[in-house]
């Protein structure tokens, strides 16, 4: 076994990624506070190759230290826009024809390996702060929420995981 140099992993620039084929998935970040976790969500975000990624609320924007440190250049492919709030952000998503599904645990969620959108859907996914979750003005305008399924004690996983976790299941769905 020997790790592929970075000629032998095949990966498309900048320009070329930005011209391919995306997962039809647009990801909301609500308020998140880490730019550490924005970072990380751009990489994410680059790595399944995703529509789009709204920065909401106080959830900070590039260009700036911390995110650059986690998104190790995602900033440059991802596209992004802020919205000074999610709610502006999920209504507009709404008018273009979007489900937009929460990352939440709610009393109405379906587990994220049940969750399977129809097949020509176009998806949010909206994330939330760290310590709050999902806004209620948010999670009002949504369509629905699913949740990964945990089985420690703790009642979370942080937001940058729970992103991939969720954008991994939808990109082996091949949405």
């Amino acid at each position: 076994m020997k790790k592929l140099t970075m000629e032998e992993l095949n990966r498309v620039s900048t320009e070329e990624f930005k011209a391919q084929e995306k997962l039809p998935v647009v990801v909301v970040l609500d308020n998140v506070r880490s730019m550490y976790n924005v970072g990380s969500i751009f990489r994410t975000c680059d790595g399944f190759a995703v529509e789009a990624l709204y920065l909401c609320g106080i959830t900070a924007c590039p260009p700036h230290k911390e995110i650059a440190k986690t998104a190790l250049g995602a900033t440059e492919s991802v596209s992004w826009r802020h919205f000074g709030q999610t709610v502006e952000a999920v209504e507009e998503l709404k008018s273009l024809g979007y489900k937009v599904f929460a990352v939440e645990q709610v009393d109405t969620s379906v587990s994220l390996q049940e969750f399977v959108p129809a097949a020509d859907a176009k998806v949010a996914v909206v994330l939330g702060n760290e310590v709050f979750g999902v806004d209620d003005e948010v999670l009002a305008l949504c369509d629905g929420a699913v949740e990964i399924p945990q089985a420690g004690t703790k009642h979370s996983f942080n937001v940058s995981v729970a992103g991939a976790i969720v954008l991994w299941e939808l990109f082996r769905k091949k949405l």
